[in-house]
Parts: structure tokens; sequence; C-alpha cells
């Protein structure tokens, strides 16, 4: 089980649901069904089963629709049947996860949506609510989004505060090549900077908060000797038009921070 889970399950029911006990016979069974209220990129399916396995168990759980699928309002999402103190003490802890996760997704697929017919692909950033990370790359990849590196430990990303550390550009790369096998991806701030970093056999430059007209004229000075990707305040409004400079990449943190929850309800009837 992803540890989140078993957390946030803890954090809401505590030492029981002491509403749903008062009111509720152990042995009534009801059937639920997760309703889509708005459209909506789906995300966040596979929780639901790890919910209610651990506590206890459901008699069934239908998905009717999978990751990544685009709903429209009033599509129901899933169905689940069983005792109704299980259903109602889970309630909440599904819901939270199902609207988080279709949040991140249906922004996720609206950057993808605005640089269609481009050479370039959105990546999502690090930037993630604690201890969900896996959870939120996953639902930004169902909606078309590139997953950058998970974390510290899967790729390099020399940034500002690592080139000060080292003591500049062509150090910084020649410590890590030295280091690693791990293709060398760092964060170019000056004209001088980027000529160093290419110098060094850089593979991948990030350019950081540029104009569009300022990324086209770096791209062109780069001329296809490393991997592009650009950042820094990216908006669906501007997305198009940093995808249009020839970048390879453009790196969008609010994918992740900043996606609010999409509409999501949860209805019982008694079986």
């Amino acid at each position: 089980m992803i540890p989140i889970i078993q957390l946030a399950l803890a954090e809401d029911i505590g030492t029981g649901d002491v509403t749903t006990t008062s009111c509720v016979a152990p042995d009534r069974r009801a059937t639920g069904t997760f309703l889509a209220r708005e459209p909506l990129t789906l995300a966040g399916t596979t929780v639901l089963s790890e919910i209610y396995e651990a506590r206890g168990g459901v008699d069934a759980l239908e998905l009717h629709h999978a990751d990544g699928e685009n709903l429209a309002a009033n599509t129901p999402i899933a169905t689940v049947r069983g005792l109704a103190r299980t259903l109602l003490e889970c309630e909440r802890t599904v819901l939270n996860f199902l609207q988080r996760l279709s949040g991140v997704a249906t922004m996720a697929r609206q950057y993808a949506a605005e640089v269609e017919g481009t050479n370039c692909r959105v990546l999502d950033t690090r930037k993630t609510t604690p201890g969900l990370r896996q959870l939120e790359k996953a639902a930004t990849a169902a909606g078309g989004v590139v997953n950058h590196r998970m974390g510290l430990y899967d790729a390099i990303l020399i940034k500002n505060n690592h080139i000060a550390a080292a003591g500049g550009v062509r150090q910084a790369i020649s410590n890590a090549r030295a280091a690693s096998s791990f293709a060398i991806e760092i964060e170019v701030r000056t004209l001088a900077e980027l000529d160093e970093a290419l110098a060094w056999n850089a593979d991948h430059l990030l350019l950081d908060n540029l104009t569009p007209a300022q990324a086209r004229d770096w791209i062109a000075r780069i001329a296809g000797r490393a991997k592009v990707e650009l950042s820094g305040g990216i908006t669906l409004d501007t997305v198009r038009l940093y995808a249009e400079t020839g970048t390879d990449f453009v790196s969008v943190g609010a994918i992740t921070h900043s996606a609010p929850a999409v509409d999501i309800s949860f209805r019982l009837e008694l079986t």
C-alpha cells in the first residue's frame, strides 16, 4: 500500500467514525456511486481498491472509466457495494484523492492540448504535495504531460545553487560527469553560462524566466547542440508561445502545485 493512503485514513477515521457507528446498523449494506460533477480528466482510480481493502474490503468495486479519460459532467466514475459503514467511513478519503488527482490530470491535459502540433513536450516538476508525488506524477501522465525526474535520485539537474556550491559551470559539469553516468542537465542564466555549458558538452539546458523572444534567440544560439527546456512562470495563456520557440520542453510547476480540485460527489443508496 502507498504509505500516504494509510496516513490519510488514519488522520480522518482515527479511533473510529463516531457518526456512522452511532446511527448506522453494522450489518446494513449499501451501494455508492462516484460522479463527476464537472468536465474533467480522470486520475486516481487506483487508490479506491487500496482504501477499501485497508478497511476490511467491499463486496464489489466497479470502475466505469480509466485514468486519462475525459469525462463530461454527471458521468459515473465508479460504483462500490458493501457494508454501509465501510462506504461512509471511506467516503471523504476516496473523494480527497479523486478530486485532487483528477484536478492535476485536468490541468495537465489543458497544458498538453495547448502545445499540440509543435515539437515541444510539457514536463512536470518536483513541486508536488509532500507524500503525494508518486500519485500526482501518475496524474500528470494521465493528463498527457511527461514526467520529469521523480526525485533527486534518478536524474542530474544542476541548478544555480549547485553551480555556486561547485565553483562554476565548468566545475559543476566536470564533477558531475566524473561521478555519474546520468545525462547532464544544467540551468544557465546568462549567455556566458550558456556558452560555457555548451563548451563542456552539457546534454540538456534549462533556461529560466526568459520571454518567448529571448528564448527564441537563445535557442538559435544553441543550434541543436543540446536539448532545451524552458521554465519560469509559463501559464496556459503563454505556453503555446514558448512551445513555438523551438524548445524541446517546457516545465510547469503549476500543474502539481496549483491545480484546483475538481468536483466529484458520492451518492449512497441502501441495497
